[in-house]
């Protein structure tokens, strides 16, 4: 198979002024734009973002569907579908070729061989599971088995819990959660020997996360693939049931009779300034009930602790490592503004190679760590759940809803939240991980980058990024995993660099939803990192649901008057052999991303579409919907062809590339289509201005 080679993108890949200017002179009529039917009465989802989320994300499948027979070039399209499960099936199973079929995921193999049914599915899933994050602990629980079905790690039902009615049955049910998941954990790595779990436990942070200043590759990609494969022998079923252990103690009625545990007694815990109620015995270890005042937690001197419980009090949480050292740690504070602080990995509710959950019931609360930290996993599980206040999170490196090799959860309820991080964060999949960071309300500030120069494209500037609902694979180490952000509403700002938003790379998927708000997606950080000046002029690329080698994006957002920014590539954007989607429902948007390849391009045998529902939108720049005759990577008419999508119902709309309002227009080769169409309101709404215009003229004084 033929894949980029950073080395030759100056021949392979350039975006120079004349081509643009051809584009903009590539704009062909074809045919007036039809109206759409307005607003239909049935098969509308349940009541959460915009109600005809599911109905519109159909109507733009229909209307590809449809563009392409009307041009005779659904057979080209079928080609496509099939050369891209072509590539699938050679790549399959344990090679040692760049593209190998090691961590592959079964739902990922489905979802790239039907790429237009994939739109659907992930709307659905998107949905689905933002609606299921948001409810109690069966939520979770039910968030939790459609997480596991999508990672090959089996079926389950929604469970049953008993109510808990006193402080005593909470402590019972934590106990038992402490146990089931050790014993879960146990046997997830069952299948590994003593030597492989050595391996492991001295590889996994250095080689998959401190050796490396990049996002797309390994410093050490021999032992990366070492590592992963190690990673795919453990059981992934009892993995998830490890997590599955944890999902009861985040039931809001455990968490009400746990603040009513008596205040009587103090005594001395190594490792803990202020007062301490009681320390219980269990068999996976002690657990530490402090008081409600103001406590400090040196976590890494409690040993044999494996859950703190604290009733209140301003209190501070240093470190705190999950490790095979220590493979199970809870931290449960119900009360407080609180700070949570380290420099380890596998801290604040992550875990490398075991199972951790922070929960945080109450007040304004801040996170700093730098890497494997806030709902973050290597090997294992990790869950941060933050009820609510205005909280801050801070990281580096694989944090806030991350995960390689299990699973990684970030839900923040309520409250203005600000989430800070630099690479491999935000809702991001690595191979065989699952990482998701859902915010169910609040204006919140996202930002994702700004650390470290950009890599990919050596001769461009920018950032590393890698964030904000990504799933990536590691080039010629393993195919990549799921990466999630879910936002609730809100008027939120997003900034990220190179690879962010809603997108797949090598043979992953990411998904990006925003439910509500007047959103900012910034395309380049504003500052570093460190709040200071960039060093780096700000250029982006691959945004805003894309796809990049083998691999499929999704960015949806359901209301709201937003801006979408990015430079190049990106905006419902495909390369090689790919699928990105961007989906915007509601609102008068601006799409402010001008360099090429931006705003629904599929290019090297790709499919990108960008779908706009309503509203008064401008796009920028001039190659939207914009498909090129030419592929370099794959031979014609072999891969099929390049697949270009802008449509957009709806609304008086401004095109930098010059297309008319209502009309329906070639652009490039033949797989290119911006299709521009009122609703049919706006048509009536027109004729009876019209009529009567026509029944009452003016007349002079």
């Amino acid at each position: 198979m033929v894949l980029w080679d950073r080395r030759s993108s100056r021949s392979t890949f350039s975006l120079k002024l004349g081509f643009a200017l051809g584009l903009c002179l590539g704009v062909t009529s074809v045919t007036g734009g039809n109206a759409i039917a307005g607003s239909p009465t049935a098969k509308t989802q349940d009541t959460i973002g915009n109600p005809l989320a599911t109905w519109l994300v159909e109507q733009a499948v229909q209307e590809v569907k449809d563009g392409l027979k009307t041009r005779n070039v659904d057979r080209s399209f079928a080609t496509f579908q099939s050369y891209a499960g072509e590539r699938l099936d050679a790549t399959a199973g344990q090679t040692w070729s760049e593209v190998t079929g090691n961590c592959r995921l079964k739902w990922y193999d489905r979802m790239m061989r039907d790429p237009l049914k994939a739109a659907i599915e992930a709307e659905q899933f998107t949905r689905e599971l933002h609606q299921a994050l948001g409810r109690d602990h069966r939520g979770l629980d039910r968030a939790l088995a459609i997480v596991r079905e999508k990672m090959d790690a089996g079926h389950r039902e929604p469970r049953k819990f008993p109510t808990v009615t006193s402080a005593e049955q909470a402590l019972e049910t934590l106990k038992q959660a402490l146990v089931n998941a050790q014993v879960a954990y146990a046997a997830a790595i069952a299948p590994l020997s003593q030597r492989e779990i050595a391996e492991l436990t001295q590889g996994l942070y250095p080689v998959l996360t401190s050796q490396n200043v990049i996002g797309h590759a390994l410093a050490d990609p021999r032992t990366g693939r070492r590592l992963c494969d190690l990673l795919e022998k453990m059981d992934r079923h009892a993995l998830y049931d490890a997590a599955d252990a944890l999902v009861p103690l985040s039931d809001p009625q455990l968490l009400a009779q746990l603040a009513k545990i008596p205040e009587k007694g103090d005594i001395k815990v190594e490792g803990v300034t202020g007062t301490v109620l009681q320390e219980i015995a269990t068999p996976a270890g002690k657990i530490v009930i402090g008081g409600r005042g103001k406590n400090v937690y040196e976590l890494d001197e409690m040993t044999d602790v494996c859950a703190v419980i604290d009733l209140g009090g301003d209190d501070v949480y240093h470190e705190g490592a999950v490790s095979p050292q220590r493979p199970v740690l809870i931290i449960i504070d119900l009360a407080g503004n609180d700070h949570y602080e380290g420099t380890k990995p596998g801290i604040q509710g992550a875990a490398i190679l075991g199972v951790s959950m922070l929960i945080d019931a109450a007040g304004d609360d801040t996170y700093d760590a730098q890497d494997v930290a806030q709902g973050s996993a290597l090997g294992g599980v990790g869950i941060l759940i933050d009820f609510s206040g205005n909280d801050r999170y801070r990281g580096r490196r694989r944090v806030q809803g991350h995960a390689l090799g299990g699973v990684g959860i970030l839900l923040d309820r309520t409250g203005k939240d600000d989430y800070h991080a630099a690479m491999w964060a935000q809702g991001f999949g690595g191979p065989l991980g699952f990482g998701v960071l859902n915010d169910l309300e609040g204006d919140d500030h996202y930002y994702c980058g700004g650390m470290w120069r950009n890599s990919y494209y050596p001769e461009t500037p920018g950032y590393e990024g890698w964030g904000q609902g990504v799933g990536a694979g590691i080039r010629g180490v393993a195919d990549g995993g799921i990466g999630v952000i879910l936002d609730g509403g809100g008027d939120d700002i997003y900034e990220y660099d190179y690879f962010a938003q809603g997108g797949g790379y090598w043979l992953g998927m990411g998904f990006a939803r925003d439910f509500g708000g007047n959103d900012r997606r910034y395309g380049g950080t504003r500052k570093a990192y460190d709040g200071g000046p960039r060093t780096q002029p700000t250029f982006d690329r691959f945004t805003c649901g894309f796809g990049c080698h083998y691999a499929l994006g999704f960015c949806f957002d359901d209301e709201g008057n937003d801006t979408y920014g990015g430079t190049i590539m990106g905006l419902g954007f495909a390369w090689d052999c790919s699928v990105g989607m961007l989906f915007d429902f509601a609102g008068n948007d601006r799409y402010e991303a001008t360099g090429g390849l931006t705003q629904g391009n599929g290019s090297q045998a790709g499919l990108g579409i960008l779908f706009d529902y309503g509203g008064d939108d401008t796009y920028e720049g001039y190659s939207q919907g914009y498909a090129s005759p030419g592929i370099s990577y794959h031979r014609l008419p072999g891969c099929g062809g390049n697949f270009s999508f802008l449509i957009d119902y709806g609304g008086h709309d401004t095109y930098g590339c010059g297309v008319q309002n209502n009309s329906y227009n070639r652009r490039g080769s033949d797989g290119g289509f911006l299709i521009d169409r009122p609703l049919q309101e706006e048509v009536d709404a027109k004729k009876t201005a019209e009529l009567t215009k026509r029944d009452n003229p003016k007349t002079g004084p």
